[in-house]
């Protein structure tokens, strides 16, 4: 269950990405090389069902998992979701070359109680070899990965409670990797390119470094559009509803946008500054290539303008669809509308392609 990787040849499969506030599905094919949106769908989900990333409340995300697959009006129920990626450990292990995959999991599992601070019978456990160490013809690196089982559990009852399969639980930042590989058309960078994609969701923000497109830094901060939607509850009394679709469409008074848009702007460019700073300052490297927006927040006018302004660096607002084609099943205007906020739903999917 606990998959990430690719290493059985699975049925198609929907991705679900279950968020703070949203649960969002995609579901993709592939004629010849080029991918066609066949479904997507995205509900709200009641505050607190779903708590800093762990599902706290299975029945009402249950509930919402089963809104989106009515509104993608599919027949496929096979599942592949994701984990946040501050719920999983991983580590780098070099072991005998050689090994079938059997061994390598009996030795591994001996490993890991070394490096994982839980019981192992409380852990789900997976492994990919990632190739020769450097320097050993005799040894392979094995990334390990490792979550609590009541983590995973809690995403799969929701799932199956909502009548689906789940076929792999995957993590966010692996799913947002396989994303990248849609956007980096939209940027004038190579494959040796640093990019970081700062992900900007109703509560959590997001920051995943890829480097010659692999993952090498992610750090989550408590920080999203809902301050906004807060802001304009408070300041106008609308409820929440109301403030969030407002956020969207227009339509608020004219000191909106000095007292309420502007300091959040600034905001958002500051908490990207300081992610970027977090990252510089912990590893060796001192800029990057490019910078993509995604999550709910990217789209928002005047915002990659100013980031691109302030950080110094070309920006892009990601969307994973641009050289897709799109079903007669899919609103069109409503998946480009929300595209930026689709990439780990988009990333999940592609796991049927692998």
């Amino acid at each position: 269950m606990f998959g990430l990787l690719g290493k059985r040849k699975r049925p198609q499969m929907l991705g679900i990405d279950i968020s703070s506030t949203t649960v969002k599905l995609i579901e993709l094919t592939r004629v010849g090389h080029r991918f066609r949106v066949e479904a997507y769908a995205v509900a709200s989900l009641p505050q607190d069902a779903v708590v800093e990333k762990a599902v706290n409340n299975i029945d009402e995300v249950a509930a919402a998992i089963r809104s989106v697959h009515g509104q993608a009006r599919t027949k496929n129920k096979h599942v592949v979701s994701a984990v946040a990626g501050s719920s999983v450990i991983t580590k780098v292990l070099s072991m005998p070359a050689g090994l079938n995959d059997e061994d390598l999991e009996t030795q591994l599992t001996f490993e890991a109680d070394q490096y994982i601070p839980y019981p192992l019978d409380e852990v789900a456990l997976d492994f990919e070899v990632q190739g020769a160490t450097a320097g050993r013809t005799d040894m392979v690196d094995v990334l390990l990965a490792a979550c609590r089982r009541e983590t995973i559990d809690a995403r799969v009852d929701a799932l199956e409670a909502a009548g689906l399969v789940p076929k792999v639980m995957d993590v966010e930042a692996y799913a947002m990797e396989r994303a990248f590989e849609l956007v980096k058309p939209q940027a004038d960078i190579d494959d040796r390119a640093t990019v970081a994609i700062v992900d900007i969701g109703a509560t959590m923000t997001t920051l995943s470094v890829l480097h010659r497109g692999k993952t090498v830094y992610t750090r989550e901060q408590f920080f999203g559009g809902k301050q906004l939607t807060d802001e304009i509850m408070r300041r106008y009394g609308l409820p929440l509803e109301e403030a969030g679709l407002a956020k969207k469409q227009g339509g608020l008074p004219d000191d909106y946008e000095t007292d309420l848009l502007n300091p959040f702007r600034e905001a958002v460019v500051q908490q990207v500054a300081r992610s970027l700073q977090f990252f510089f300052s912990s590893s060796d490297f001192n800029g990057v290539d490019h910078i993509f927006l995604a999550g709910g927040v990217a789209a928002m006018d005047g915002l990659s303008g100013l980031v691109a302004e302030r950080l110094g660096s070309p920006v892009s607002v990601a969307n994973p669809f641009a050289e897709m084609t799109i079903g007669t099943r899919v609103n069109a205007v409503a998946l480009n509308s929300d595209a930026p906020a689709m990439m780990i739903a988009c990333g999940l999917a592609l796991r049927s392609f692998d």
